[in-house]
């Protein structure tokens, strides 16, 4: 990386730091208590505390959302990959969603819960429940592969 570039995030990482550093005190200084009570200390203390936290969580999934999509452009076989990866992801997302169930939620003696009727919302919790499974059946797959070739080794 250059240098100037190394520099300038060394000085932003320290200011961000510093200002959260800043909020810190000013929250131990004033007391959980007190700020529990006061809706006017809330506000000049916690209110620019998350806002300021709102804003550094945004500008860094931005820039490292912009980052590696600038780096898939610049490499189009790593964007090749990624396509085809993305498009396994949605057949399992489809292959999950016709095993999906939409009907309604009940309990043990046969009532339906409250908010769990039969619907568009109880297929797509169904699912993201089958897709959880089968990613989760993969990963597991894949992870005793590996366990059973470092034993070979």
């Amino acid at each position: 990386m250059n240098t100037k570039i190394s520099k300038i995030l060394t000085y932003a990482t320290g200011l961000i730091g510093l200002i959260g550093f800043f909020f810190f005190i000013r929250i131990v200084v004033e007391g959980d208590t007190n700020i529990e009570n006061d809706v006017n200390l809330q506000n000049s203390i916690l209110s620019p505390f998350i806002t300021f936290s709102i804003i550094t969580l945004s500008a860094t999934a931005l820039i490292a959302v912009g980052y590696s999509l600038i780096n898939l452009f610049k490499h189009p076989d790593v964007l090749k990959r990624s396509l085809i990866g993305v498009g396994i992801l949605l057949v399992l997302l489809i292959v999950s969603y016709s095993f999906a169930s939409g009907d309604a939620v009940t309990d043990q003696l046969g009532k339906v819960l409250p908010d769990g009727e039969a619907g568009s919302v109880s297929k797509w919790v169904s699912t993201l429940i089958n897709y959880s499974f089968i990613l989760g059946a993969i990963g597991l797959v894949f992870f005793l592969l590996d366990f059973v070739k470092g034993l070979v080794k």
